[in-house]
């Protein structure tokens, strides 16, 4: 049981606070769609995401046994060697039934399920919460991260947040962390 779900009952909006909660929580990723392609944004959330000190675990069935961002790729979540805290969704809404089925069928449920940009179902989401897991739609956790620490403020966008506050340097070239 996760301790997210409670406030995420509304997919139209999320506080950065449980953005932040979920991102701090979480140590290994499984990235459903990870493309072996750099230029691919799967491909640039899984090197970024592992920059930052996530494990991630790409599912790809065409690049099983290959790395995908310096990391092992699996053909299925039933591959994975251990359990993951999140799964990020990079593919088409389509797909969301079957893939839906997968983690049900996990041994330990994740306690995020994460889906990106453009990637929307409701009554999914239903049905996973009512399993316990925290759902997040339409939303890039990349972009999230960045937003949230001040990276993405370095490229001219605006972050959403205000302060006066310097973000904390974490280890690493140009690295913030998400903080406090």
């Amino acid at each position: 049981m996760n301790n997210h779900s409670s406030s995420y009952s509304d997919h139209d909006r999320y506080a950065d606070a449980d953005i932040r909660s979920v991102l701090k929580s979480v140590k290994t990723i499984a990235i459903i769609g990870a493309s072996a392609n750099p230029n691919r944004p799967s491909y640039f959330v899984a090197k970024y995401m592992a920059s930052k000190g996530y494990e991630i675990f790409p599912i790809n069935p065409g690049q099983a046994g290959k790395e995908i961002a310096g990391a092992m790729t699996y053909a299925s979540l039933a591959d994975l060697p251990a359990p993951v805290d999140m799964i990020d969704i990079f593919r088409r809404a389509e797909a969301l039934p079957g893939i839906v089925r997968e983690i049900m069928q996990m041994g330990d449920l994740p306690k995020v399920v994460w889906m990106q940009l453009g990637i929307r179902d409701d009554a999914i989401a239903s049905a996973l919460e009512m399993a316990g897991i925290t759902v997040i739609q339409n939303r890039c956790p990349k972009i999230e991260y960045a937003r949230l620490c001040g990276e993405i403020g370095w490229t001219g966008f605006n972050r959403g947040t205000i302060s006066a506050k310097k973000p904390k340097l974490q280890k690493g070239f140009q690295h913030f962390g998400l903080g406090e």
